[in-house]
C-alpha cells in the first residue's frame, strides 16, 4: 500500500501541473502567452551563461568519465551481456534523441544562418562557413553531452545499483535513502515529469506544423487549425498504440524503419545534390569544428548579439535540457550490459557524426541555391526542406519521404517519451502500465495542441515552455554528474581495499561485501 501513495503523490502532483497549464493556455491564452514570454526573457537575459557553462561541463564530464579508468565498469552485472543489438541500439537511440528536429532544422537552420551570420555580410562563403559550424555546434556533441550524463546515471543505478528507474535514486550518494525517499525525491521526480512534458510537447508541435507543411506542398492540404488537429489526433493515436506494445515490439521496429528511411533520404539528396560540396563542406566544417568548439562552448554573446544567442544557442542548450529525463531514462532503458566507455562512445559519437553527416548534405542542398531560393524557404521553417527539394530532380519523392519519417519520427519521440513518463510515474517500474501511458500519450498531445493553436505564435511558444520547464533541470544534471563520481570512485575504492560488487539487482548502498575469488572486480 505504500508503494502505491507514493506512485499516486508522483502522478497526481504531475498530472495536475500539466493539466493546469493545458487549461491556463486554453482559457487565458493571452495571459499565459505574456507569462511565459516574461519567463523566458528573464532566463534567456539573465541566466544564458548559466546554461552554457553547465552544458560544457556536462560534455567534459561525459568525455572524462568514458575514457577514464572507470570506463571499464559494466552497466549490469559483471558478465551481462547487452539485451539489444549495436544496430538496433543506435537506432533507437538516434530516434529518441533528435528525431523530428533533424527533419525540421535539417535543412531551414543553416539557411538560416547564411541569411544571418554574426560578423560576416549575408550570403557569403563567410557566411556559409558559419552556418555549418553553427548547426554542427547545436546538433553535436553538446546535445548528446547531456543526454550522455543523465542515460548514464539511469543505467548504472538501475542495472549496476539495482533500483529503480526514478531519477530521485540517482541522488541516493548525495541525500541518503530517507531523503531520496521523501519530499525531496518527490520533487526531482515532479520536475523530470514537467521538463520531459516541456520537450516531448514542443517536438510534437513541430513535427505536426512540417507535416501539415508538406501536406500542403505536395497535396494541397491547407494550413489550418483544423488540418493541424486532426494531424495531431491521427500520429498520437499511432504511437500510443505503439507505446502500449512495449519496446520490443512498436519502438524498436519503428527506429529499424526510422534508420531505412533516413538513409534513403540522405542517399537520394547525395546523389541528386551538390555531392562534392557537400563532401568538401563535410571536411572543412568538421575542422573547423573542432577548432571552435571550446570558444563555442563558453561564448554567450557578452559583448556581441545577445537576442541572437538567446533566440538560438540558449534556446537549443535549454531544450535538450528539457529532453534530457526523458532521453536520458530511454536511453539507459536499452543499455544493459554495455561498459560506461561502450556507453559514452555510442551516445556521444555515434549519433554526432550521423549530425554531421546530415547538415554536410541537406545544409549543402539550401546554400548551393543561393540567397534567393534560401530567403524564400526561410520565410516558414516547416516549409523550407521542401521548397529547396523542389528544384532538384527527385524532389516530390524526396518530399514524400520527408513526410513519411517525420510521421515515423513523430510516433517514435512521443511513444519512447509516453513510455518514460510511465516509468517517472509508476514508482520508477520499467514496464509500466497500458493505462498510465495512455494518459500520459493524450496529455501531450492536448499540450501540444493547445500551445500550437492558442497562441499567435504557436512555434515561438512551443519554444519558450521548452525553456522554461528546463531551466530546474540544470541543477539536477549537475547533482547527476557529481552523484555518478561517487557512484563509481566508490566503487573503485571497494575493489582497491580488496572487496567487489555484487552484481545488479543487489542493493549495495552502504555494505561491505567480501571478495568472491570466482568475480572479476568491476573496474580492474
Amino acid at each position: 500500500m505504500q508503494k502505491e501513495k507514493k506512485v499516486n503523490f508522483v502522478y497526481g502532483i504531475s498530472l495536475l501541473i500539466t493539466i493546469a497549464i493545458v487549461l491556463w493556455c486554453l482559457f487565458i491564452p493571452e495571459n499565459f502567452e505574456a507569462v511565459a514570454n516574461y519567463a523566458f526573457e528573464v532566463l534567456t537575459k539573465k541566466f544564458g551563461w548559466l546554461y552554457m557553462f553547465s552544458v560544457a561541463v556536462f560534455l567534459i564530464f561525459s568525455i572524462w568519465i568514458g575514457f577514464s579508468k572507470y570506463g571499464k565498469i559494466r552497466l549490469g552485472a559483471d558478465d551481462s551481456k547487452p539485451d539489444y543489438s549495436t544496430v538496433s541500439w543506435f537506432a533507437m537511440l538516434f530516434s529518441a534523441g533528435m528525431g523530428i528536429g533533424l527533419i525540421f532544422w535539417g535543412v531551414a537552420e543553416p539557411l538560416n544562418h547564411y541569411l544571418n551570420p554574426l560578423g560576416a555580410d549575408p550570403a557569403t562563403p563567410l557566411a556559409a562557413e558559419f552556418a555549418m559550424r553553427t548547426s554542427f555546434v547545436h546538433w553535436t556533441l553538446h546535445p548528446w553531452g547531456i543526454f550522455t550524463v543523465m542515460g548514464l546515471a539511469l543505467a548504472y543505478v538501475q542495472f549496476r545499483r539495482g533500483k529503480s528507474g526514478l531519477i530521485s535514486n540517482v541522488f541516493i550518494p548525495l541525500l541518503g535513502e530517507e531523503r531520496v525517499n521523501g519530499w525531496i525525491g518527490k520533487t526531482i521526480d515532479i520536475l523530470a515529469v514537467f521538463a520531459t512534458v516541456a520537450g516531448v510537447t514542443t517536438s510534437l508541435g513541430l513535427g505536426t506544423m512540417q507535416i501539415n507543411s508538406g501536406l500542403n506542398h505536395l497535396f494541397g492540404v491547407p494550413e489550418t487549425h483544423t488540418a493541424q488537429v486532426l494531424i495531431i489526433c491521427v500520429v498520437s493515436s499511432m504511437f500510443i498504440c505503439s507505446a502500449v506494445s512495449g519496446i520490443d515490439l512498436g519502438i524498436k521496429i519503428l527506429s529499424n524503419i526510422n534508420m531505412l528511411l533516413a538513409f534513403l533520404l540522405l542517399a537520394m539528396a547525395f546523389i541528386v545534390g551538390p555531392s562534392v560540396m557537400m563532401l568538401n563542406s563535410f571536411a572543412e566544417g568538421v575542422g573547423e569544428y573542432l577548432q571552435w568548439v571550446v570558444r563555442e562552448s563558453f561564448v554567450v554573446g557578452a559583448f556581441q548579439n545577445n537576442d541572437w544567442f538567446a533566440g538560438w544557442r540558449v534556446f537549443y542548450w535549454a531544450w535538450w535540457i528539457a529532453w534530457a529525463p526523458f532521453v536520458g531514462s530511454f536511453i539507459a532503458r536499452i543499455s544493459k550490459g554495455r561498459t560506461i566507455r561502450e556507453f559514452v562512445i555510442g551516445v556521444l559519437l555515434v549519433p554526432s557524426l550521423l549530425s554531421f553527416i546530415w547538415f554536410s548534405v541537406f545544409g549543402n542542398m539550401g546554400i548551393n541555391l543561393g540567397a534567393e531560393v534560401a530567403a524564400e524557404a526561410i520565410k516558414t521553417t516547416s516549409t523550407a526542406a521542401f521548397i529547396v527539394f523542389a528544384h532538384y530532380p527527385l524532389g516530390v519523392f524526396m518530399s514524400g519521404v520527408t513526410i513519411a519519417l517525420v510521421c515515423t519520427f513523430f510516433v517514435t519521440s512521443a511513444d519512447s517519451a509516453t513510455f518514460v513518463l510511465g516509468i517517472f510515474t509508476s514508482e520508477g517500474d520499467l514496464n509500466p502500465g497500458i493505462r498510465r501511458k495512455v494518459v500520459w500519450g493524450l496529455v501531450n498531445a492536448s499540450l501540444a495542441l493547445v500551445l500550437l493553436l492558442g497562441s499567435k505564435n504557436g512555434l515561438q511558444m512551443l519554444q519558450t515552455v521548452s525553456i522554461v520547464g528546463a531551466f530546474p533541470f540544470i541543477f539536477i544534471l549537475i547533482g547527476a554528474s557529481v552523484a555518478v563520481y561517487k557512484y563509481v570512485s566508490g566503487e573503485n575504492l571497494l575493489t582497491r581495499s580488496g572487496l567487489t560488487l555484487a552484481g545488479a539487482g543487489d542493493d549495495l548502498s552502504g555494505q561491505h561485501l567480501p571478495v568472491d575469488p570466482k568475480v572479476t572486480a568491476a573496474g580492474d
